[in-house]
């Protein structure tokens, strides 16, 4: 190869290029470190304080949001510079912090149970949710096919059935509905994560991974309506109503009637209240609509008795993106583009709430670690059972069961439900449904099959390769 002056000064500055990132990300490490310790400094002081009577808002709900976006934009930066989903960094942000009363610093236990910041963090959930919903596609839905269809089905019901066994060997003394909770946070899949795995590896156009978006949105639905019944059934126990099979059958019914009166009034309505929002000058005038849509939903979902993430999510799955092509075209942002500043900020206090309740010292009981192992294993496996559903031939079966496996963010979502429901028990005092020692489980399912999917993903693709060229 003949020496180029060109390419030579090219890989230079190149050089130079890479060196002042690495010294500028260094640089703001240190910085955001710093910031840290200021305030975990400042945190006893503020722990002890009290509003004066003139202002309604105590200053360690101020410093206690700063806190929680801070450590959980750290965390993210540094999971996903070792490529893995920012959830993860956020969630473990919090278990380290939230860990710190084991050594004595319980500044930030009066975080843990704030109501201003608990209010924002279910904020933070329905603007998730909402965003998933617009990122639905009903149309491609539909044109992935039966394949999809039979995957979601295998990966719904087969992890509920084995998470609900599972919970009633390990956790003999809860209710039933708890049992049937716990199954229920092992249906859905991480259709972030996994989407965001297939386009690391290059695979997103393959019918595989088709196959395993297309199933991931069904199952969301799926588990959404799911997660509908069985929250439902709770709250309708909770009340001392017995349950019987005609109750549960309405709750259904009602949770499905939600979800295709919303899409059925989004076909018909929303079309008209966008051309009529169209016709105001004032700024932000989509973003406002969309937020009051989101939440008007689920409100209404709450007044029926369901949850209001299932609004929230009918809410994204109605307003198709066909509806907002006159606003594209007249120069305004997309929709998913206003939104993105908003869940910026608010998501990521709910993944590290999470993370700051988690118990740590649940792992002391060899119940526990026995729980978590287990669970985690049948959360795996019960998705394997999708390469059997597959009904086309000639497709790789265990690189799409591999791909239904990560539970992310909608595990964690489930889970943090379940710890807002409660249950009377033998004593007639009413027990979160899913415990301290039962959540931290579920987080352990929710990091491993989180973390095991990227490699083992490509290993099924490269296995699939390396077949196809020795046959």
């Amino acid at each position: 190869m003949r020496f180029s002056p060109s390419r030579a000064f090219s890989f230079l500055q190149a050089t130079k290029r890479k060196q002042r990132d690495v010294t500028s990300r260094t640089r703001l490490c240190r910085l955001l470190s710093s910031v840290v310790i200021i305030l975990l400094w400042f945190c006893p002081a503020l722990a002890d304080s009290r509003s004066d009577g003139h202002n309604e808002l105590s200053p360690i709900v101020l410093i206690g949001i700063a806190f929680v976006l801070l450590i959980g934009k750290v965390g993210s930066e540094i999971f996903e510079r070792l490529r893995q989903p920012a959830v993860l960094g956020e969630l473990v942000a919090g278990v380290l912090f939230g860990s710190l009363a084991l050594v004595g610093f319980n500044a930030i236990e009066s975080l843990k149970t704030d109501s201003v910041i608990a209010a924002l963090a279910q904020i933070g959930v329905i603007i998730l949710l909402f965003e998933v919903g617009l990122e639905t596609n009903l149309t491609e839905m539909k044109e992935v096919g039966w394949s999809s269809m039979l995957v979601a089905l295998a990966g719904v019901v087969a992890p509920f059935f084995l998470g609900w066994i599972v919970a009633r060997y390990f956790l003999p003394d809860e209710s039933n509905l708890a049992h049937i909770f716990v199954g229920a946070t092992l249906c859905a899949t991480s259709i972030g994560i996994t989407a965001r795995v297939l386009r690391d590896l290059g695979k997103v156009k393959l019918r595989e991974s088709r196959i395993i978006l297309g199933a991931a949105v069904i199952d969301d639905v799926l588990g959404l309506l799911i997660l509908a019944v069985v929250s439902g059934a709770i709250q309708t126990a909770a009340t001392g109503v017995s349950l019987s099979a005609s109750s549960i059958a309405i709750i259904a019914v009602k949770a499905l009637a939600f979800l295709l009166a919303a899409i059925v009034a989004g076909h018909f309505v929303v079309p008209h209240l966008l051309k009529g929002i169209g016709r105001f000058k004032t700024s932000g005038m989509l973003l406002a609509f969309a937020i009051v849509f989101c939440f008007t939903l689920a409100w209404l979902a709450a007044i029926v008795e369901l949850a209001p993430i299932i609004g929230a999510f009918a809410a994204g799955l109605v307003l198709d993106e066909v509806h907002f092509k006159p606003f594209e075209e007249s120069g305004e942002t997309p929709l998913e583009e206003l939104l993105r500043p908003l869940s910026t900020v608010l998501v990521p206090i709910f993944f590290v709430l999470m993370g700051l309740r988690l118990d740590i010292r649940s792992f002391g009981r060899l119940d526990i670690i026995g729980f978590a192992v287990v669970l985690t294993l049948v959360a795996i496996i019960g998705k394997q059972v999708c390469s059997l559903a597959v009904a086309e031939r000639g497709l790789n079966r265990l690189a799409i069961g591999v791909g239904m496996i990560p539970r992310g963010e909608v595990g964690l979502i489930f889970a943090g439900i379940g710890t807002g429901l409660t249950l009377p028990n033998i004593h007639g005092m009413n027990d979160p449904v899913i415990n301290s020692a039962t959540f931290s489980a579920i987080v352990v399912m929710v990091v491993v099959t989180t973390l095991v999917t990227p490699p083992v993903l490509k290993w099924a693709f490269s296995r699939k390769a390396v077949y196809s060229r020795t046959t």
